[in-house]
């Protein structure tokens, strides 16, 4: 694999290199030239995948693994080029125009007010939840038997009043007969259905005790169970009623059977289980998600407020991740886009449903030890909060019954609040694992063709990924507001040190190519690897960003051999041309250009939710080795502090 070639890069890496040169010219104080790059990206994305469109055969051989991460980058290039349009006086506010206008109301509420009143990029609980249920809506209901009598009845009375509009006046005879005719068949009909109500429900109930006398049995005991084994059982007995109702659990169980070896079933077996919201299994998915992100929301809110203010102080850290998605990300130093401008902004109810399916970025994060900012910078954000008491003291005065009797609390020291927030973090992280562990039990019990080693491991892989895709991006805000330090540490050292030659950070000569190896403009070695890194950010299951971090290593080897082999003029190296005391150095080179400090919290948390079995394998060599990059790189930091 070519290192700095851009022929035998994939479309999103090239798009991505493409979003990253607008990026450098926006953080550079060049909106017209950031504009055209920006606009660029959108075009060459949307050709890219007009292409592989038009390639392929038809039906889902058209959306490629990569579309949706391609479309994600066009959107948040998009964003910025509205952002960079702006300011370069092309997009004319509406409000210059028309005049004053009443302030539209927030659909979700404010948790804190920043450049003009910035909202939370997390939903609150109780829309998190109705989106959840929103999705069991769709299912078609079967009726009851009063129901259907219902409608019966309706469609009589209908027939009933179009024959009495064709009689005359005089036929009196005939409106009486059908008048006792329409009553005596209505009667009828909801005696029959009534008897079959009572007949079903009867059957209903025997077959319920029945059903829940078999779960006593699976769940048999000589000691008392536990709330937590009593739910589980009453679970068991309503997977069971379930399966009574519907053919495909039947299907699913018989294809185990027959190819118990068979690792796609498994996939197959969860995607199509969590597919039908009415199962037992993706009711408590749901239950168990609502119920982690009703304890992830007050503390994420609470410090991203924190965070707004601190940042109106420090400008070396603010701009690291100004997007949703976390995926263009500047170099510190670069220009914040205002919140109307910014993905942050979600402005309906139906957005917000769209943006919980991907993995969103934290807000940005600061230290509080920047620079003073100017008096031109301090109006604005002065207004802001100005507009964000308003709303809350109207709220305040709405709610008597809510207003302080006591003496105000003393705030928190910060060290108690750092201790606080990792004991917050630990609490989490078991109700998740518990969380994970119960999912997996419960699919184990229902279907026991999944009962072995391989198919465990794929059952709880398929579990997980379904499990975190709405909750990583609030866990890893957690993550980052613990990790605060570190990753200060950690940026200011990639703003010092980014364009350092590999020779510096300690890799081999023979490790990078020579000035006359042919890069192209803006490119530079291993940059194949700081694109793969960068994926991280797309994904929202800890398995998958794994295989990102794994990938990355990868191409490092595969460039480290190709820049060896040019070096010593042959076609490829005899030996391994990396060891492993070469790797952490080329690492930390990558992750320098990689300009996210973000991969700290996100290290911590794949640490803590990957598999103990991925951890003495390639993976865990893959993710240890990555920590021990980004604490070299960490470290840089505090030797420059000390010169």
């Amino acid at each position: 694999m070519a290192a700095g070639g851009d022929g035998a890069a994939k479309p999103l890496q090239t798009a991505m290199k493409l979003a990253a040169g607008a990026i450098e010219l926006d953080t550079g104080n060049r909106p017209r030239e950031a504009y055209m790059e920006y606009l660029k990206s959108i075009s060459y994305i949307s050709q890219a995948l007009l292409e592989e469109a038009a390639a392929a055969k038809g039906g889902s051989d058209a959306v490629l693994p990569d579309t949706p991460k391609m479309l994600k980058l066009a959107e948040q290039c998009l964003e910025r080029a509205k952002s960079s349009a702006a300011v370069l006086g092309k997009v004319k506010p509406a409000a210059h125009e028309r005049g004053p206008s009443p302030a539209p109301i927030s659909r979700h509420r404010r948790v804190f007010s920043d450049e003009g009143g910035k909202l939370s990029p997390f939903l609150p609980p109780e829309i998190f939840q109705k989106l959840q249920i929103t999705k069991a809506q769709g299912t078609k209901k079967e009726l009851t038997p009063l129901e259907e009598a219902s409608l019966q009845n309706q469609k009589l009375r209908a027939a009933y009043e179009a024959r009495m509009a064709r009689l005359n006046p005089s036929q009196a005879v005939q409106k009486t007969s059908l008048t006792l005719s329409l009553q005596r068949q209505m009667m009828e009909n909801l005696v029959i259905a009534k008897a079959r109500e009572e007949t079903l429900q009867r059957k209903m109930e025997e077959r319920r005790l029945r059903l829940q006398e078999a779960a006593n049995r699976r769940f048999s005991s000589s000691i008392a169970l536990t709330p937590e084994e009593q739910e589980q059982r009453a679970l068991y007995a309503a997977i069971l009623e379930y399966e009574q109702d519907h053919e495909w659990p039947k299907l699913w169980k018989a294809k185990l059977k027959k190819n118990p070896t068979d690792l796609s079933l498994v996939s197959g077996l969860i995607s199509h289980l969590l597919s039908f919201p009415e199962h037992p299994i993706s009711q408590l998915l749901k239950k168990l998600q609502h119920v982690i992100y009703s304890r992830l929301y007050p503390i994420v809110s609470q410090n991203l407020g924190d965070l707004s203010t601190a940042s109106r102080t420090s400008r070396g850290f603010s701009s690291l991740s100004l997007d949703a998605e976390g995926l263009l990300t500047p170099v510190p130093g670069g220009r914040r886009l205002r919140s109307s401008q910014s993905l942050y902004c979600m402005a309906s109810v139906q957005e917000n449903k769209v943006n919980l399916g991907h993995s969103l970025s934290t807000p940005p994060l600061s230290d509080g030890l920047g620079t003073e900012s100017s008096p031109q910078e301090e109006a604005p954000a002065h207004l802001a909060n100005r507009e964000g008491s308003f709303e809350d003291l109207e709220r305040f005065l709405a709610a008597p019954e809510t207003w302080p009797t006591g003496p105000p609390a003393e705030p928190q020291a910060p060290a108690e609040k750092e201790a606080s927030l990792q004991e917050q973090l630990k609490a989490i992280v078991k109700d998740i694992h518990n969380s994970v562990d119960r999912l997996l039990s419960l699919t184990l019990l229902a279907f026991e063709g999944l009962n072995t080693a391989s198919s465990k491991d794929q059952c709880l892989a398929r579990i997980e990924e379904a499990f975190f895709s709405p909750l990583w991006a609030p866990l890893l805000a957690l993550y980052r507001r613990v990790y605060q330090a570190r990753e200060v540490a950690l940026s200011r050292s990639m703003e010092r040190h980014r364009n350092v030659p590999p020779s510096e950070i300690g890799v081999s000569a023979n490790l990078f190519p020579q000035a006359s190896n042919g890069h192209a403009a803006g490119s530079y070695p291993y940059s194949m690897a700081v694109q793969e890194l960068g994926l991280i950010l797309l994904e929202s299951c800890p398995q998958r960003k794994l295989e990102c971090i794994v990938r990355a290593l990868r191409v490092i080897c595969e460039c480290a051999e190709e820049y060896c082999a040019a070096r010593e003029s042959r076609p490829q190296p005899a030996s391994a041309a990396i060891g492993a005391d070469d790797l952490l150095p080329i690492l930390a080179y990558v992750v320098l250009k990689s300009s996210l400090p973000q991969l700290v919290a996100e290290c911590a948390a794949l640490e803590e939710f990957i598999h103990e079995g991925y951890l003495i394998g390639e993976e865990g060599y893959c993710l240890t080795s990555l920590q021990s990059a980004l604490s070299y790189v960490e470290s840089l930091h505090g030797e420059a502090m000390v010169k």
